[in-house]
């Protein structure tokens, strides 16, 4: 079992990639990267690039990030 806390939607974009590095990709996918320096949560950059939240959530959960 994993001792990684899980993913919340207020974490920062910046946060979740240095924490979890097996992210960067999935988030590529998605266009989300460190602009701004990272500092907008995850929830409104998923919401900013048009992607549902629950379906990121799933594919970052899906490549063993935050779980």
């Amino acid at each position: 079992m994993s001792t990684e806390a899980p993913i919340r939607p207020e974490m920062t974009v910046g946060a979740i990639a240095e924490q979890y590095p097996a992210s960067a990709p999935v988030l590529a996918r998605y266009g989300i990267d460190l602009c701004c320096g990272g500092t907008h949560s995850l929830e409104f950059a998923a919401r900013a690039h048009g992607v549902d939240f629950a379906v990121l959530l799933a594919e970052l959960e899906g490549a063993g990030v935050g779980r």
